[in-house]
């Protein structure tokens, strides 16, 4: 079982990342996989495409025929892109299940579905906050669960944004690169955030893209995140008979299903923001979470 670092060729935040990371540790050189660049370090694997990373489907089902060697879980370093242009530093997992079927993600990934979280992202976020005091310039963030590439595996990105002004930022890549080293345990520690089989784990419901309930939530150390979903990823509708409709639930389901995967034994919770839902919606949510068996617990009950 490997950690597998995937690195986007046509991506100077990826790229640097790599760079960093190869400067870390005594790395080897393996045999090219699918004709790009790959290493070798302790249980990590880092392996190149050639451009980018979002419509590259079962990249761990590919690395495992190339090689033999199953993945237990993939980090994206990456690139962040947003409108706004604030320089930032990301994390986030992976997942386009409010997609209907019969449409196309626009950003890669399966329609209707997720991947798994990596259980590491909120303690790599705790990390991120611990060592970025000199990162003034930069907000910390994380993200919720959005677009591709498709993979059966834990997956996380771990992000430079959001302008070509800061995406090739060697400070912020070096800054990445050693929560990936730490993170990973390939400075010999036991790493940081690796599943152990118990605890609670919160699935947040509703807000903003960034996350902010995540961002609280995940600060307090007993805490572990899966899926969080934004309110644009429960979209909500009615019938002519005013029955509730959308893809919403798909998103609930799958948020709650791959999350469980990636915590076997872990105590799966829902943290909402009420106010990001109508009281028709929010009655719905709490009768598919009754269905589920998943608690819906208030920020203060989760962190205690």
């Amino acid at each position: 079982m490997v950690s597998l670092i995937l690195v986007s060729g046509g991506d100077i935040a990826s790229t640097n990342q790599a760079d960093e990371l190869l400067k870390l540790c005594d790395w080897e050189k393996l045999e090219s996989v699918e004709g790009m660049p790959a290493y070798s370090y302790m249980h990590a694997r880092m392996w190149w495409v050639e451009d980018g990373c979002l419509w590259e489907d079962d990249l761990d089902k590919r690395w495992q025929k190339a090689t033999g060697e199953v993945p237990e879980e993939v980090i994206f370093p990456s690139r962040h892109s947003a409108a706004s242009g604030n320089a930032s530093l990301t994390l986030h997992p992976i997942g386009t299940m409010q997609v209907p079927e019969n449409e196309v993600p626009e950003y890669g990934g399966r329609s209707a579905d997720c991947p798994p979280p990596n259980p590491r992202i909120a303690a790599w976020w705790r990390e991120l906050n611990r060592v970025a005091e000199n990162m003034s310039d930069f907000d910390l963030t994380l993200e919720t669960t959005h677009h591709g590439p498709w993979i059966e595996t834990p997956s996380l990105f771990i992000e430079i944004g959001s302008t070509a002004k800061t995406w090739g930022h060697h400070g912020a890549a070096k800054l990445l690169a050693g929560i990936i080293y730490r993170g990973l345990g390939l400075d010999g520690s036991l790493g940081l955030g690796k599943w152990e089989g118990e605890g609670q784990v919160v699935v947040t419901l509703g807000g903003g893209h960034y996350a902010p309930r995540g961002n609280l939530l995940a600060s307090h150390d007993h805490v572990w995140i899966g899926h969080m979903l934004a309110t644009y990823a429960l979209p909500f509708s009615k019938d002519e008979n005013d029955n509730v409709t959308g893809m919403w639930e798909n998103s609930i389901r799958k948020a709650i299903s791959s999350t469980k995967e990636a915590f076997p034994g872990g105590e799966i919770v829902c943290s909402m923001d009420k106010k990001a839902f109508k009281g028709w919606q929010r009655q719905a949510i709490r009768g598919l979470l009754e269905e589920l068996g998943v608690p819906l617990l208030r920020s203060a009950e989760i962190i205690g």
